[in-house]
């Protein structure tokens, strides 16, 4: 899941590998990586810094290795010369290929750092990796940069933080995670703008996390779907209120409700043609991995708890009146946000469950 390049380079007692190869899905590892080495080896006296990179898909090995042997500008101290690749395209190397780079890591440019990504979902015993593999341990490191499972991920979250100086609540750390899933390179970037959100304070709560104005619609999209599984009245009636007062098109928060039953019937069909759970479950809720084992565990379970609450006979009545509040939206001068009212007061009094604690204080827009 890749490696530290402080590590690396105290383990090196200041000195690079010549060449790491990174393979695997999560190629923002590798990127990372690259620039977290860049910034370790450049000094102040020393700023330019060259960094070559090649496509393998239309670049010959050749010419990746003739640039790596090419000494860098005399200002420069060193040069990262990084050659990419699917792994899922790319299959065996050539034998003169095989060679050319063999020979290359036996006696390595000593001013140049080779990195090599292998992406895509590869194992260990893809040709690629068995190669690269089989090269001496002094001169290559071997990375895999599968996709983080869900303590890895929350791990990583706090060593990113930790770099600016920051750290976050469980319950802040956690809410990112389930919204955006496991894509570091949008987990970083939200990071960043939370991080410059929240100035000069240490900690990062869960209101923080609401705060980020990019967060807002897609927030509150995924909160109202998550308060109509718990038929939640309070909070649904909040977030309706929070949508339209921040302008959202009515069309908007209908899809986001058409949506939520179109997952509940498609989970009932699914499960009538006795389709495995789990695979039902990655339909409906792609952003929640299965290695999150916690949180996997609970959005499951809660999931097909409601799926088994709701009966036909609901889910009729459900998808019948939202259709006749659409329509009524589009043909009538009625308030949009009244009739989407109307709905979660009967929506919630008809699956028994109107919540009379307060809802989420939410400190949006406006």
């Amino acid at each position: 899941m890749g490696i530290d390049s402080r590590r690396d380079l105290a383990a090196r007692r200041g000195q690079p590998a010549s060449c790491y190869v990174f393979y695997g899905e999560e190629r923002y590892l590798a990127e990372q990586f690259i620039l977290d080495l860049k910034a370790e080896l450049m000094t102040p006296d020393a700023p330019v810094f060259n960094v070559e990179r090649f496509d393998l898909e239309d670049t010959r090995w050749a010419d990746v290795i003739d640039t790596a042997r090419t000494a860098p500008f005399f200002f420069a101290p060193w040069q990262i010369v990084v050659a990419s690749v699917s792994g899922e395209a790319k299959g065996k190397l050539s034998s003169v290929e095989e060679k050319i780079i063999k020979d290359y890591c036996l006696s390595p440019s000593s001013r140049t750092i080779l990195v090599i990504i292998v992406s895509g979902r590869i194992k260990k015993s893809h040709p690629l990796v068995r190669f690269f593999g089989s090269l001496p341990s002094s001169s290559i490191v071997l990375n895999e940069i599968r996709s983080l499972r869900e303590r890895e991920l929350l791990a990583w979250m706090d060593r990113r933080l930790a770099a600016h100086g920051k750290s976050a609540t469980p319950e802040a750390a956690g809410r990112i995670a389930e919204i955006i899933g496991n894509d570091l390179q949008r987990v970083d970037n939200e990071l960043l703008k939370i991080v410059s959100f929240v100035g000069d304070r240490k900690v990062i709560d869960v209101e923080d996390v609401h705060q980020v104005c990019d967060w807002t619609r897609s927030f509150l999209g995924w909160e109202l779907a998550n308060s109509l599984e718990k038929a939640d009245r309070d909070q649904l009636l909040i977030i309706l209120s929070q949508l339209f007062k921040d302008g959202e098109e009515p069309e908007y928060i209908m899809g986001i409700i058409a949506s939520f039953f179109r997952n509940i019937l498609l989970a009932k069909v699914w499960l009538k043609e006795n389709r495995d759970r789990k695979e039902i479950f990655a339909q409906v809720m792609p952003q929640i991995q299965e290695t999150w084992k916690d949180l996997y565990a609970t959005r499951f379970k809660d999931f097909f708890s409601m799926v088994g609450a709701i009966s036909e006979k609901e889910l009729n009545w459900f998808l019948a009146e939202l259709e006749r509040v659409d329509l009524a939206i589009k043909t009538t001068e009625v308030s949009p946000q009244i009739m989407l009212e109307r709905f979660v007061y009967d929506y919630c009094g008809r699956r028994g469950r109107p919540q009379e604690k307060p809802g989420l204080t939410w400190r949006g827009k406006g």
